[in-house]
């Protein structure tokens, strides 16, 4: 007996040390991103003729994808230009995170957003977590089971940080690499290397993150819940749209250019500089904070989500870098603002749920997104904001951000899918 608790307090132990070493180091990584990004945003605003540059930023990204962003691990090619999805492999052990994925994802995540692409941030702080994962697996020489395990806590770390959530960082490390499952033996490092990082991005280096409040919460009605079933499927069906119009984008410029990265980032950029050209606005170009954080208090133009939807799908299709939860999050909250007058909904409640349920439908993550609106909007709405992710979540069939995100079990059983297939299989 004594034997057990020894093994058990010391395996504890291990876990709450890596953990908090992943978080450390990913919690001062994040806040560099998340400061630079601002700086950078800025910058851009400020001279609009940088856009211009957009296409030529893609051929330096596409030349250090192709150059150096490749490497055998264990005699398996780890292509870092995969991004989440390598993520996700080493998750369920098929291949390996290299180290210079953080250093090289941070670098074109940086040209991007400089330049105008429409993109997020948190694609990079969870590459980088998974990087910094994979240092500290080098360094301590751990297992292949604790390796996997340890990449999920540089996710939780990287999200929790990113977004000030650290609870919803936790649980996104164990859901995001498997639809319908999740993966608890990871619960003690993605726990502390979340909360470490998140309190190391804003205690130690003081960084303030967005905020989104909602004014006022409908009362709990059948009406009500109806509205919010209603809205949560054409939430759901947006995030779906998306995710179909950026696959096709990335296939059909990758059969097209022969997976010439410099090729499909340069006539990628070249086709954004055109629409938004077109659109007159740079609005929906960068991360967008500025339309999102105003969705929440005034209306906005109606089709905002449509042009962000296009211009991020193209983006992030033909090669360029970034996130795309916060895309998503601006795609959810300018659709409900557009609505909110004919539901006869509040609108800053409608803006939160249309950003929560369409995340939800888009990482096929729906505690992590019930989280988040808990710790995002002070727990209000609860109610409406579980019935969302559910819906939207059940609703969006087998599609998602991540093709190689596994399918622990169909949503349903009127899918008729083999368990441990992926989602890019499913969509096929």
């Amino acid at each position: 007996m004594f034997v057990k608790y020894k093994t058990f307090f010391s395996v504890l132990t291990q876990w709450i040390i890596l953990g908090a070493i992943v978080g450390l180091i990913v919690g001062s990584t994040t806040n560099f991103l998340l400061e630079t990004n601002d700086y950078l945003g800025d910058l851009r605003l400020q001279n609009d003729w940088l856009i211009l540059l957009l296409p030529f930023g893609g051929i330096i990204i596409g030349y250090i994808y192709m150059n150096y962003g490749k490497v055998y691990l264990h005699n398996t090619l780890s292509d870092t230009s995969e991004l989440n999805n390598l993520v996700i492999d080493a998750v369920n052990g098929e291949k390996d995170v290299p180290i210079r994925m953080g250093p090289i994802v941070y670098i074109g995540t940086f040209i991007t957003v400089l330049l105008g692409g429409s993109t997020g941030r948190e694609g990079a702080a969870v590459q980088m977590g998974s990087s910094v994962a994979a240092a500290v697996n080098h360094f301590f020489k751990l297992n292949r089971l604790d390796k996997k395990i340890l990449i999920m806590s540089g996710i939780s770390a990287g999200f929790g940080a990113a977004f000030g959530a650290p609870v919803t960082g936790v649980v996104f490390g164990m859901e995001m690499a498997t639809l319908g499952k999740l993966k608890l033996e990871a619960l003690v490092p993605c726990f502390t290397a979340s909360f470490v990082a998140h309190y190391v991005t804003i205690a130690a280096w003081g960084h303030k993150h967005e905020e989104f409040f909602i004014k006022s919460v409908p009362e709990i009605s059948i009406i009500s819940f109806m509205k919010v079933i209603f809205l949560s499927l054409i939430f759901c069906l947006v995030s779906v749209l998306y995710c179909q119009l950026r696959h096709r984008i990335q296939n059909l410029s990758e059969k097209f250019f022969k997976k010439n990265h410099m090729k499909r980032a340069f006539y990628g950029g070249v086709l954004v500089v055109a629409l938004t050209i077109i659109i007159g606005s740079q609005d929906y170009n960068g991360r967008g904070i500025e339309m999102l954080e105003q969705s929440f208090k005034e209306e906005v133009p109606p089709f905002s989500f449509l042009a962000k939807l296009i211009l991020t799908a193209i983006t992030l299709g033909s090669g360029f870098v970034g996130g795309e939860a916060i895309p998503l999050f601006f795609m959810g909250a300018t659709l409900g603002n557009a609505l909110h007058n004919f539901m006869d909904l509040p609108l800053s409640f409608i803006a939160a749920l249309g950003l929560i349920a369409t995340f939800s439908a888009g990482a096929n993550t729906p505690l992590a997104a019930f989280l988040l609106a808990m710790e995002m909007f002070n727990g209000k709405g609860i109610e409406y904001f579980f019935v969302a992710c559910l819906i939207s979540y059940l609703f969006s069939g087998h599609h998602g951000l991540w093709p190689s995100q596994k399918i622990y079990e169909p949503k349903s059983r009127l899918y008729k899918l083999t368990p441990g297939e992926t989602i890019e299989k499913a969509e096929k």
